[in-house]
């Protein structure tokens, strides 16, 4: 089974994991090497929980998160979108017109969240997927 396709399974059977995929949508591949981070919001605070980059299939090598950490809550994904741009098309000289790119949602329920970036230079999108 591979790494995208494991479940943390908590007591009593309960299925909970989070993971991300980047694709480029200007170049017509995935987004190899994007950092990202995954923040949880809670009492006013923004506390860290995990990074990763992509890999070649823009995926991240493990959720993340899952097991014991994968509880409900208020998220946020920051996609380090700019250095990434920088890195994989043309300068364009003066600033970057998207640099992070955070995304915050809400767990609810056990399951498997699949929040993914469709990315180019001037534009993003993002839905719930499966």
């Amino acid at each position: 089974m591979g790494p995208d396709n494991r479940r943390a399974i908590r007591p009593g059977g309960a299925v909970g994991r989070l993971t991300t995929h980047v694709l480029d949508t200007a170049r017509g591949c995935p987004a190899a090497g994007l950092r990202v981070e995954l923040f949880r919001h809670a009492d006013g605070a923004r506390m860290p929980v995990a990074q990763a980059l992509t890999n070649a299939d823009g995926r991240c090598d493990a959720p993340l998160l899952e097991g014991e950490a994968f509880r409900p809550g208020e998220y946020e994904l920051v996609f380090h979108a700019g250095a990434y741009l920088d890195e994989t098309g043309p300068a364009a000289g003066g600033p970057r017109f998207l640099d992070l790119i955070p995304i915050r949602f809400g767990i609810a329920e056990d399951g498997h969240y699949h929040v993914p970036l469709l990315l180019s230079p001037f534009g993003y999108s993002t839905y719930r997927g499966s």
